[in-house]
C-alpha cells in the first residue's frame, strides 16, 4: 500500500509541488528516502523515527521507501521531516489514510514528537489555498500561515500526538488567526534635525517617487540621521505589498512569530557585506539585503568602502526590480524593488571642499575614493545632494525643523495621484514615478516649450546619458505631483537637474 501526502520544495519564492510516497512493503527492515534529498532531508529518517516512538509508535519490521515526486527536483530543508511522519502514520493506520487528502504538509519534528517552526509557511499556504486545498503547519507558524486566507483550512498542531487526536476527532484543533506585529518604538522624526534644508526636501522628492539618493559630506555633517529618517514619511505598505515583503521574509525565515508588519522593510548591511550576502546566494540560494528590501530601502552607509564587485552587484536589481541567482545546479529569482539610499564622505579623509582644510594626498584623495562607485552605477542614482556640515553655533541657533508626519501626508498625496494616474492607464503594477517605463515616462512627464528647451540644453552640457535623460523626467513628474500639478513646469525640470548635477564635492561625471 502507497499513502500521499501533499508538500512542497521552494524555488525563490515559488512553492513547487511535491507528492511524498510512503510505501511499506515485505522485506528487511529499512527505511529509505529518494527523490534527491540534501542532507537535512536524509537525515529526516532518524527525526521521524524518533518523534513516532515517542508519540507511542513504532516502526514496521518492513522496507519502508519514501520517495519525493518528482524525482528530479532538488529537495531542500527540515520541513519534510512532517509530511514523511504523516505518511508513515497513514500507511500504519494510526490516522485516517484520506484524512490529508485536502492538506498541504509541511514542519520539522523534533525527537520527542513536537513540531518546531520552518520558513517558508506564507509561501506554501498561498501556494496551498491556490489549489484549493489547506495547510497542516508547525503551531508557531499558524498565524503566519492564517494571513494567506480568511477561508482556509489551516491545522497548526502543536505535536504529532494532536494531529493524530484531531483526525479520529477527540481532540479539535482549533484555527490560527493572523497577527500583525505592533511596534515596538516609534521611528526617529526629521524634527531632530536642524538645518540641513535642501537634503530635507531632497529627502521628501525621494520617498514620494521612490528614487534612489546619494548624500555627500563630511563627517558628522546628519547624512546617516537623514537617511534613518526617510522610513517616517514613507506610507505604511498596501495589502499586496505586504504579502510581497512577508513572502521573503517567510523564505529567510525572518517572519517571528509568524507576526507581519506593514512598515516598510529598511535595510542598512555593513559595508563587509560580500556579494551573496547582498544579491543573495549561497549553498541554497537565500535571499540577499537587497530582497529583503523589497518594496522598501536599502540603505548603504560608507558607500565607496563597500568592494566595487559588491556595488555592480546592485545595477540589475535597480534596472529590472528582481535579482536573479544562477547556479549550475538550479537558478531561483527573488523580487527586489527596492529604493536605494547611499552616503560617502567625499574622500577618504572625509574633508574634501571644507573650508581651510587641504588634504596631504592632495587631489588625488578624493579622485581615488569616488573612483571605487563606478559610472553604470552612478547614472542609476537620481538624486545626488551635498550635506554640508554645520557649525556649533547654527544648531545653537537653528529652530526646531518640520516633523516626519507634515511630511509624510505630502509624500501620500502626491504617491496617491501617482497610483491614480498610473491605474487610469491600466499600469496596475506601478505605484510610484521612479517604477514608470521609459516609453510611458514622455507621456506622463510632458512639459512647456521652456522644460523642454531647458531639459535639452542640459543634455548637451552635461553629457546625460539616456537613463539620465529619462530619469530626470521621472523627478521632475514628482515634483510636479507634490506641487499638486497635472502637468511639469520648468521650475520642475530645472530642480530636477539640480539634484542629477553633481556637486563640487562629488566630481564622477556618471
Amino acid at each position: 500500500m502507497v499513502s500521499r501526502v501533499s508538500t512542497v520544495a521552494f524555488q525563490g519564492i515559488d512553492a513547487v509541488p511535491v507528492d511524498v510516497q510512503v510505501m511499506v512493503a515485505p522485506g528487511k527492515m529499512s527505511m529509505h528516502i529518494v527523490g534527491l534529498p540534501d542532507k537535512a532531508v536524509a537525515e529526516s529518517r532518524e527525526r521521524v523515527q524518533a518523534a513516532l516512538h515517542a508519540s507511542g509508535l513504532s516502526m514496521p519490521p518492513k522496507k519502508v521507501t519514501i520517495n519525493l515526486a518528482p524525482a528530479d527536483l532538488p529537495k531542500e530543508g527540515s520541513h519534510f521531516d512532517l509530511p514523511i511522519a504523516l505518511g508513515l502514520m497513514a500507511a500504519l493506520g494510526a490516522i485516517p489514510s484520506d484524512a490529508l487528502a485536502s492538506y498541504s504538509v509541511l514542519g520539522e519534528l523534533s525527537l520527542d514528537g513536537t513540531i518546531t517552526a520552518v520558513a517558508g509557511v506564507l509561501p506554501a499556504a498561498i501556494a496551498a489555498n491556490s489549489v484549493g486545498k489547506g495547510l497542516i503547519c508547525p503551531y508557531d507558524c499558524g498565524s503566519e500561515a492564517a494571513w494567506a486566507d480568511s477561508d482556509m483550512s489551516i491545522l497548526a498542531p502543536v505535536s504529532l500526538i494532536g494531529l493524530a487526536n484531531h483526525f479520529r476527532g477527540t481532540q479539535v484543533l482549533s484555527r490560527p488567526q493572523p497577527v500583525t506585529r505592533i511596534a515596538k518604538s516609534t521611528l526617529p522624526d526629521l524634527a531632530d534635525i536642524k538645518g540641513q534644508e535642501t537634503a530635507k526636501r531632497a529627502l521628501e522628492v525621494a520617498a514620494a517617487g521612490g528614487h534612489n539618493m546619494l548624500l555627500v559630506g563630511p563627517p558628522g555633517s546628519g547624512k546617516s540621521m537623514l537617511a534613518q529618517r526617510l522610513a517616517s514619511i514613507l506610507p505604511p505598505l498596501s495589502p499586496r505589498e505586504l504579502l510581497d515583503v512577508s513572502m521573503v521574509a517567510s523564505i529567510a525565515g525572518e517572519l517571528a512569530g509568524g507576526e507581519l508588519s506593514d512598515r516598510r522593510p529598511f535595510r542598512a548591511p555593513h559595508h563587509s557585506a560580500s556579494m551573496a550576502a547582498m544579491v543573495g546566494g549561497g549553498f541554497k540560494a537565500r535571499p540577499g539585503e537587497v530582497s529583503l528590501a523589497h518594496n522598501g530601502v536599502l540603505f548603504l552607509d560608507e558607500f565607496p568602502e563597500f568592494t566595487p564587485q559588491v556595488l555592480d552587484s546592485l545595477r540589475q536589481p535597480l534596472e529590472t526590480g528582481e535579482c536573479m541567482i544562477a547556479r549550475a545546479n538550479h537558478r531561483v529569482t527573488y523580487p527586489a524593488r527596492i529604493q536605494l539610499i547611499a552616503a560617502m564622505n567625499p574622500c577618504r579623509c572625509g574633508m574634501a571642499g571644507e573650508p581651510g582644510h587641504s588634504c596631504a594626498r592632495g587631489a588625488r584623495c578624493k579622485t581615488d575614493y569616488q573612483a571605487r562607485i563606478s559610472g553604470p552605477l552612478m547614472d542609476r542614482i537620481d538624486l545626488r545632494v551635498e550635506v554640508p556640515s554645520v557649525s556649533p553655533g547654527e544648531l545653537i541657533r537653528a529652530k526646531p525643523g518640520e516633523a516626519s508626519a507634515s511630511v509624510a501626508q505630502r509624500v501620500a498625496r502626491a504617491r496617491a495621484r501617482q497610483f491614480e494616474r498610473y491605474s487610469s492607464l491600466g499600469e496596475h503594477e506601478i505605484n510610484m514615478n521612479a517604477h514608470c517605463p521609459t516609453a510611458l515616462i514622455e507621456d506622463v512627464a510632458k512639459t512647456d516649450e521652456g522644460g523642454i528647451q531647458l531639459l535639452a540644453d542640459a543634455a548637451d552640457k552635461m553629457k546625460f546619458s539616456a537613463r539620465a535623460y529619462h530619469r530626470i523626467l521621472k523627478v521632475a513628474r514628482t515634483l510636479a505631483d507634490l506641487d499638486d500639478k497635472d502637468y511639469v513646469g520648468r521650475i520642475h525640470i530645472a530642480e530636477a537637474i539640480s539634484y542629477r548635477i553633481a556637486g563640487d564635492q562629488l566630481s564622477i561625471a556618471a
